[in-house]
């Protein structure tokens, strides 16, 4: 992991201060084109007695018996317990400008104690949105994201086999209730928020458009007058204007995951001129109980005299070092890499940089 660290570094030495170009389309989300969240309950058939216990989830009962009365099965008051259905939420987005007819895909996931979705199959389950109307119908054999394996006195599971897809499993059948011709003004949102770069994004709309149909509102917004820009749509004025580049100010930011070591920074961190020392304590504590027995054919009984080793050992470290003040993230790495730290180290020698006030960016924990 700190050779990856260094590998980052050394791959930003050139061109350090350059921002790569990148599509308007990639740091904007258009006005009015997006997805919609979709939820469904159904049941899920045909599993290798991976199902739910039905003592222990008493609602996969209830749709399994709801289920067969709507086909024509009466099974009130009848006792069966089968191993091989489970009950599921399923989820999908339904994508802008979606169609009835059109297929998506969707997730399955078991709510019960169900081992394994693998080799299910999802019966015909509706699928409703925020507004509870229902947008699509989902069925399908289900691909399950893992392997489970059990035998008498052990088991093994690699993935989440309770979790799985399926691909195109979903059938449109309700549009979303949205004329996108009748927009007026296309709102651009920055996925990414920031003054900089909602201004070169003006710039570039204008220069190609060659008017002043867009504005920049805020931060996070630019707004443009279709009817300004004599284009036949806000269709065909996102075809024109998606693909031009910019290079984006981003806000310098230092991210850390503790879990994973992982430290990931921007171009643009600066560190002021620090002096850091670094070393590590450990409590070393060792139990080596002696058991004392009494003589042969003596009265008493054998007696444990507990007996410990403690200390305490401290790492030499490599004493007080300097990190000189960095203007690009190549010496920043360098100053830092001189500590001979492991990544975890390097993580807490951040933190504590940054409370110092020697580190001129966002830092942000994971």
């Amino acid at each position: 992991m700190f050779r990856l660290f260094l590998l980052l570094g050394a791959l930003l030495l050139p061109h350090i201060a350059v921002a790569a170009p990148v599509r308007v389309k990639d740091l904007v989300q258009f006005d009015g084109v997006r997805g919609n969240d979709l939820v469904g309950y159904g049941l899920v058939v045909g599993l290798n007695g991976t199902g739910d216990g039905l003592r222990n989830a008493p609602f996969t009962e209830e749709i399994m018996s709801s289920l067969l009365e709507r086909l024509g099965v009466n099974v009130t008051g009848e006792d069966f317990r089968p191993r091989n259905v489970a009950a599921v939420m399923v989820t999908a987005t339904l994508p802008a400008f979606a169609r009835a007819g059109g297929r998506i895909d969707v997730t399955v996931s078991a709510i019960g104690d169900a081992k394994s979705l693998l080799g299910g199959t999802l019966i015909m389950t509706p699928l409703s949105g925020a507004d509870g109307q229902i947008y699509a119908v989902a069925q399908g054999p289900i691909i399950a994201g893992g392997v489970a394996a059990q035998g008498e006195a052990a088991e093994v599971v690699q993935g989440v086999p309770t979790s799985g897809t399926i691909p195109a499993g979903a059938s449109v059948e309700r549009e979303i209730d949205f004329d996108f011709r009748t927009l007026g003004t296309l709102r651009l949102a920055l996925r990414s928020p920031d003054f900089s770069t909602a201004v070169l994004i003006e710039e570039a709309v204008n220069a190609e458009l060659g008017g002043t149909a867009a504005l920049m509102l805020d931060s996070g917004t630019v707004a443009i007058d279709v009817a300004a820009t004599g284009a036949r749509s806000p269709a065909h004025l996102i075809g024109r204007i998606e693909n031009l580049s910019i290079e984006p100010q981003m806000r310098a930011r230092v991210v850390v995951d503790q879990r994973s070591g992982t430290i990931v920074m921007g171009a643009d961190v600066r560190i002021s001129r620090v002096a850091v020392a670094q070393g590590n304590l450990t409590l070393r504590v060792e139990e080596e109980p002696v058991v004392v027995q009494p003589n042969p054919f003596s009265p008493g009984e054998a007696i444990v005299l507990p007996r410990s080793d403690a200390g305490i050992e401290e790492e030499p470290g490599v004493g007080l070092a300097e990190v000189r003040g960095g203007t690009n993230l190549s010496e920043i790495v360098a100053g830092l890499n001189a500590l001979g730290v492991s990544p975890r180290d390097m993580i807490d020698i951040l933190k504590s940089i940054n409370a110092a006030g020697a580190l001129h960016a966002e830092f942000v924990v994971q």
